[in-house]
């Protein structure tokens, strides 16, 4: 049975890099009826929290990636967080030391610099070069009575080539006389990750393995590791990096780089799913956007690309207002209230029904202006308070028309005549006046937009008046009267 884990480090929250890496263990998963574990690599004891694990859990579930295997769901090889298995690194370190496989190495910092430094300087690749390889007994105790605490390393066999053969990079071939003796066990027992995860994939029986290209480097010396304990390594997929749209690596001056960030501004989820999904996949045919369910039955390892993906928030902002407009309206409204009640525009608390239909109705008369929710915030000037926005340049010269003056009091008139305001009722009124003045559209429409928003575009008209109510509207227009030429 196909089995893959997504293992983050909690120290931080979840990126966008590391969501690609667990959709694309989710869909394979589910794909071929596998099964999907998450579990914590929370080894970095001063940057690791549960905060920061539980945010990370959250946000997979908030992009409807769900584990059948881990952390807070259980299963049959827990403990799923690393300090909570270090009596298994243990066993297996005694294991890789009586085979001779590793050793403990006793040398400080300052010697391992030196050592560096020294390799540097000739143009050769900065590695150890196994100074405690073969020390007696006596050299032992000796540097133990000297207080010094040694680390574990493991044994790499020379003049071997270490073959990998990635289902996205294809076969790429490592020497191991260029890696040098690596450190598995720090000097406090804490295991490294190069040995903490063959141990954790290991025993989870993991089959595939699918992450960044960043880890590329560590694959030939955890194969080493699987060759050692006898074992056949799990087969590896390593995707392409994410870059900036400039072709540099992502980083905070690109913007938000979290999926937290995201979710904040009021995206969809289903929408960054889709984005992130196809950053490095290319399904077959035209299509680009997928649910769930559908990128799950197109998904294959055989599309993803090796060339780098490039992160485009533009193309993030198409996709997610493309899913803003097909969503339904009841659930943009939950939404969209907090970003409401931010700026005072809805209560905090109690919300009545005449707010949260108001609310409703100004969501969907702006939801073509959308890229994300948060942009609700922008539009409420259009429709709160009886003053509207000072028009400027062409907007001023359009409402100093000689007809102007004509059309909004004849709107006016019109509007005070309705029973009730609504978009049903005042749309027809726009034609009405158009018609009875004898004017184009443009003439009539363009100053009650300008007079009333103070700008030349936005929503449409029949939505913003019911939206402000007549009282607002009559004062904006007689405010707007003021500008006339």
């Amino acid at each position: 049975m196909l089995k893959v884990r997504f293992a983050p480090s909690p120290t931080g929250p979840l990126h966008i890099g590391g969501a690609r890496s667990a959709l694309f263990n989710y869909l394979l998963s589910r794909k071929e009826n596998g099964v999907f574990i998450v579990r914590s690599e929370d080894t970095d004891l001063e940057r690791s929290s549960r905060e920061s694990e539980h945010n990370i859990l959250e946000a997979l579930r908030w992009l409807n990636i769900q584990w059948d295997e881990g952390i807070e769901v259980g299963g049959d090889n827990g403990p799923y967080r690393q300090t909570e298995r270090l009596a298994l690194y243990h066993e297996y370190t005694d294991k890789l030391m009586a085979s001779g496989d590793a050793y403990h190495c006793y040398c400080s910092e300052e010697e391992l610099e030196q050592e560096r430094q020294e390799l540097i300087a000739k143009g050769d690749t900065p590695r150890y070069l196994g100074k405690c390889r073969h020390l007696t007994d006596e050299d032992r105790q000796k540097y133990e009575a000297a207080g010094r605490k040694p680390v574990v390393r493991f044994r790499v066999p020379e003049g071997q080539q270490i073959v990998i053969r990635d289902r996205v990079r294809g076969e790429v071939i490592f020497e191991s006389d260029g890696i040098g003796d690596y450190v598995i066990v720090k000097s406090d027992g804490i295991p490294t990750y190069n040995f903490a995860v063959v141990i954790d994939d290991m025993t989870m029986k993991v089959t595939h393995v699918i992450r960044g290209e960043e880890h590329l480097s560590n694959t030939p010396r955890q194969i080493l590791i699987y060759q050692a304990l006898g074992l056949t390594p799990p087969e590896f997929a390593h995707v392409s990096l994410i870059l900036n749209t400039e072709g540099k690596k992502m980083s905070k001056r690109d913007g938000d780089t979290a999926v937290i960030d995201y979710q904040g501004k009021g995206y969809l989820p289903e929408a960054v799913a889709n984005f992130i999904a196809l950053m490095g996949w290319s399904p077959a045919g035209e299509e680009e956007f997928f649910t769930l369910e559908e990128m799950i039955q197109a998904f294959s390892l055989d599309r993803v690309s090796k060339s780098p993906a490039v992160f485009d928030l533009n193309k993030l902002n198409y996709m997610n207002a493309h899913y803003i407009k097909k969503a339904d309206p009841e659930r943009l409204t939950d939404l969209a209230l907090p970003y409401l009640q931010e700026v005072g525009i809805i209560p905090r608390e109690e919300i009545s029904d005449t707010d949260r239909a108001w609310a409703t109705r100004y969501v969907q008369a702006i939801i073509n202006h959308l890229d994300y929710l948060a942009q609700v915030k922008d539009y409420i000037h259009y429709v709160r308070g009886g003053e509207a926005p000072a028009p400027e340049g062409e907007a001023l010269e359009i409402l100093q028309g000689e007809q102007v003056t004509s059309v909004l009091d004849l709107f006016v008139e019109k509007l005070k005549s309705l029973d009730e305001i609504t978009v049903d009722t005042v749309k027809p009124l726009f034609k009405q006046v158009t018609k009875e003045l004898k004017l184009g559209g443009k003439q009539v429409f363009m100053p009650i937009r300008i007079a009333l928003t103070g700008q030349m575009h936005g929503p449409e008209l029949y939505d913003i008046v019911p939206l402000l109510g007549l009282d607002n509207v009559m004062s904006r227009l007689e405010g707007s009267k003021k500008l006339l030429g």
